[in-house]
């Protein structure tokens, strides 16, 4: 699984069309410098989280994602979502962006029949979090805009389900149409099996002859990327110890040339360094929510030089020290956590 993929600049675009300062959200968030200025936007999911908690922050406006997942309109929206609205039916749509949505977000769609309802949920396999309110809010308000406007308004939600509590009930009703439950154990928007081959008027296809090879290309291309980020990972989850890993020891383990890994590793987005990053990250909570390596052994394990240098590093991604976050999931295991 690769926890990095690429943004939408259509997505950015609209953000500030909202009057929202992207400087000001990419500071917000604690994103790099220069975020939004590169040619092809990359992120990673918790970057991802920490941009959409940032946006919610100071949009101002409870119904910001809702607005921004409703609009449908074809030249506002990724060629994924394109497909879905040109798609024969709700079921075929579905499907599409089943199929090709891990190739904008390491993000698995979920669609289940049961009975009379089909459900619909969502899971961010590289999350240790639930996402922001808003990116349920826009996913859920997109796919709803969709089979309301492929079935030209015939095919509407039976129920939603939202982890949340009911302070925007009204808000919330109002925009799907349909009841709520609050509190509830997940997120599913939920339709009635019916509406699965209801016929879209919007089907296209003479255009989807054209948007389904370019999205089978990305996808092929994306699971290429894919396995060797992995086998790389885990490479430098056996390597890491005591050692600082290079570029090049890297691929001489994986049998390719330095040119050749680092190419695959730039067409995915990312760094031979950030993904040394990533790895020790992981690595580094795994260790400590075991509880049976202390911090200093935990730097070793990481081939840090000093465990000086893995405090930094991992006040960088947590924003605390190690001690503290472990302290604090012991607390959370216990559910002694203060809300």
């Amino acid at each position: 699984m690769i926890d990095r993929f690429r943004i939408s600049k259509q997505w950015m675009l609209r953000i500030a069309e909202l009057g929202l300062s992207l400087e000001l959200m990419q500071r917000k968030a604690g994103l790099p410098e220069l975020f939004f200025q590169q040619e092809k936007i990359y992120a990673s999911t918790a970057e991802l989280f920490s941009l959409w908690k940032a946006i919610a922050d100071h949009c101002g406006d409870v119904a910001f994602g809702l607005k921004l997942g409703s609009d449908v309109r074809l030249e506002r929206n990724h060629p994924m979502a394109i497909a879905a609205v040109c798609s024969s039916c709700l079921r075929d749509a579905l499907q599409r962006i089943a199929r090709y949505k891990r190739v904008v977000c390491p993000e698995e769609i979920r669609v289940e029949v049961k009975g009379d309802e089909v459900i619909i949920d969502s899971h961010y396999l590289a999350a240790s979090e639930p996402p922001p309110h808003i990116m349920t809010d826009i996913g859920f308000a997109w796919v709803t805009a969709m089979a309301r406007h492929g079935s030209d308004g015939h095919i509407r939600p039976l129920r939603l389900e939202l982890t949340r509590g009911p302070e925007h009930r009204a808000l919330l009703e109002g925009h799907f149409g349909c009841p709520i439950t609050f509190n509830a154990a997940r997120n599913a928007l939920v339709f009635r099996t019916s509406d699965l081959d209801f016929p879209f008027y919007t089907h296209n296809e003479e255009l989807l002859a054209v948007i389904a090879p370019q999205l089978d290309a990305e996808l092929q291309a994306h699971d290429q990327n894919a396995k060797v980020t992995y086998t790389v990972k885990q490479v430098l989850k056996r390597t890491l110890a005591g050692r600082r890993p290079t570029l090049q020891s890297l691929a001489k383990e994986l049998a390719m040339s330095t040119r050749t890994l680092q190419r695959r590793l730039t067409d995915e987005g990312i760094t031979f360094q950030q993904l040394v990053e990533e790895t020790r990250r992981e690595l580094a909570r795994s260790y400590l929510q075991t509880g049976g390596i202390e911090p200093n052994e935990t730097a070793y394990l990481l081939g840090y030089e000093d465990t000086n240098s893995f405090y930094r590093a991992f006040n960088g991604w947590e924003g605390i020290s190690p001690g503290a976050w472990r302290d604090m999931q012991r607390k959370a295991d216990s559910g002694m956590v203060d809300h």
